[in-house]
């Protein structure tokens, strides 16, 4: 079955993502099916296992992470070993390059699952 395919981010500043023509003004966690808006982790700066866990077992070829403009937010290694644990290559940088980084590999065709910090 072909998958469809993640929808492209059309533009990045602090504070505010576009997705497909649509504002966002709050983290978010894009799919390869949905967007889900308003995106909050049990501590702001750091991305746990537990903030992810609704996401694990989803069908991807990769997870690409926004650390906020600054790159401020955290990763916990525990988050970076699940997903390569499930075969799946893990993309970590600020925002902004995430957001590239997202959009080439949607171009390649490839099921991406990204979690965006949109400022700090």
């Amino acid at each position: 079955m072909k998958h469809m395919p993640n929808p492209i981010i059309n533009y990045y500043d602090f504070g505010i993502v576009v997705i497909s023509g649509k504002e966002y003004r709050h983290d978010v966690i894009i799919t390869p099916s949905r967007i889900i808006s308003d995106w909050w982790r049990l501590e702001g700066h750091r991305l746990q296992l537990p903030d992810v866990r609704d996401y694990v077992l989803e069908d991807v070829d990769s997870v690409v992470i926004g650390t906020g403009f600054n790159g401020l937010m955290k990763v916990d290694e525990e988050v970076i070993n699940t997903f390569r644990n499930r075969g799946v290559e893990i993309y970590i940088d600020k925002t902004s390059r995430a957001v590239d980084k997202y959009n080439e590999l949607v171009k390649k065709g490839k099921k991406v699952l990204a979690f965006l910090h949109l400022t700090c």
